[in-house]
Order: C-alpha cells, then sequence, then structure tokens
C-alpha cells in the first residue's frame, strides 16, 4: 500500500467558503466568494490557497492568510 504524502495537520486547513467564514466570522461568504472569482488578478490563484475537487471550492486556511499578509506588505 502506497503512502499519502499529504500530512493530517494539512488536512485539518481545508474548509469549504461556509466553514472557512463560520471559523473566522471576519469574512463574509459573498467576500471570499468575490476574492476566488477574481482569484487570476488578484493573485489568490498563484498562492495555491483555493483547492478544487470536481464542482467543490476548498481554501487553505494558511496559504489563504500568507495571501493576505503578502497583499497587505505589497499596499505598504
Amino acid at each position: 500500500m502506497p503512502e499519502t504524502t499529504t500530512a493530517p495537520d494539512q488536512l485539518a486547513q481545508l474548509y469549504t467558503v461556509s466553514q472557512f467564514c463560520e471559523k473566522h466570522p471576519s469574512f463574509k461568504v459573498g467576500g471570499i466568494r468575490h476574492l476566488i472569482f477574481f482569484e487570476a488578478s488578484n493573485g489568490l490563484a498563484q498562492s495555491g490557497a483555493i483547492i478544487r475537487q470536481g464542482r467543490k471550492v476548498l481554501i487553505h486556511s494558511a496559504r489563504f492568510f500568507n495571501w493576505l499578509d503578502s497583499q497587505q506588505k505589497r499596499a505598504a
């Protein structure tokens, strides 16, 4: 049986848009969906924070917050 390369702690960082917003109430579902819609132009796609599995869209929270932090550094 082949070993998986995904660490269990990384799996715990994956959330649907609704789950992400429940865990982080400062973000609203509409705002996150807006960021995802424009991910190609805002740099979110390059960050690897958005993962698609079929029609399901998942957010890797650590990568999302790294991207968010990089946006603040770029604006400063």
